[in-house]
């Protein structure tokens, strides 16, 4: 990756990569859990040939970004951040947002709650809220399986469970969700990196406990987080794994029905949840074609 540097945006100091020249058009790389900005290695510099300034950042209590002040872990504080980067980098119109796993989440609320924004959007492995969570109990036990990491994460248990045996259960989930990948000894140690102090552990729990506790939420937030679960205006290229053994492809067959006009999604044959990493070359093509469009 190239040399990581720092701005500040919504309070928060955002540590980030970059690719291409500041002057070109932004495109902003989000990335979910358990991950870090390192995942973007591959697409930064393909989106710099393409002509964008590419901007990975690690998300909010994600070192080395800061913890926030306020403890807001909300999917809309996540989406202000998001639109608070465009502004900090300089953005217009002809932005482009593209986020994966949480970085889809705050894709749909920011370009939901600030269309003007962006003018495309790419999502990855996360399908439009509003469906999940409306379908959540009528998922088949395979789903709740594969989601028993949200449960645990809402008990008190959450810390001393993932910190154990060096975070074990990061190991466990990234040979689970892609189960084809074989080299992500390298993303893992990037992940566990960010995630080593207690502190910024319990930062990235806390986005799960706020999906489902309201009084977690900031007020200041209220816009974004409406729009999570909204269908927006902004196009979006919507993109899954057909072997993700985190949310699987078949929860994901509705997604067509909470994207925005003129939207498009595709199921990537052979990949996992880290798709952008275990196929590179297929996903950056897929991500440039519809930028292009």
């Amino acid at each position: 990756m190239t040399e990581l540097k720092n701005i500040n945006a919504n309070g928060l100091d955002f540590g980030y990569f970059e690719a291409g020249p500041a002057d070109a058009p932004l495109a902003l790389c989000l990335h979910g859990f358990p991950d870090s900005a390192h995942s973007w290695r591959h697409l930064l510099p393909a989106l710099a040939d393409a002509g964008y300034h590419a901007v990975a950042p690690f998300l909010r209590g994600y070192a080395p970004t800061g913890i926030p002040a306020d403890g807001a872990y909300q999917a809309g504080a996540i989406a202000a951040d998001a639109n608070a980067l465009h502004e900090a980098f300089g953005g217009d119109g002809d932005a482009v947002l593209i986020g994966h796993d949480w970085g889809a989440i705050a894709t749909y609320g920011a370009t939901g709650s600030a269309p003007e924004r962006w003018r495309r959007a790419v999502t990855m492995s996360v399908p439009p809220l509003g469906g999940v969570l409306a379908d959540f109990f009528n998922y088949d036990y395979g789903q709740f399986k594969r989601s028993f990491y949200i449960f645990l994460f809402q008990t008190p248990l959450a810390e001393a469970g993932a910190a154990a045996h060096d975070m074990a259960l990061i190991d466990g989930l990234w040979r689970d969700w892609s189960p084809g990948y074989q080299d992500a000894a390298e993303d893992i140690a990037h992940v566990k990196e960010s995630l080593r102090d207690p502190a910024n552990l319990a930062a990235a729990i806390g986005y799960y406990r706020a999906l489902f506790d309201p009084s977690r939420h900031v007020v200041a937030y209220a816009a974004e987080q409406e729009a999570i679960t909204s269908t927006g205006e902004t196009p979006i290229l919507y993109l899954h794994g057909t072997d993700d053994g985190c949310i699987g492809a078949d929860v994901v067959q509705r997604a067509r029905d909470h994207l925005p006009a003129g939207s498009r999604m595709e199921l990537i044959d052979g990949t996992g949840h880290f798709l952008h990493l275990e196929a590179p070359e297929r996903i950056n093509r897929e991500v440039l074609t519809w930028l292009a469009g």
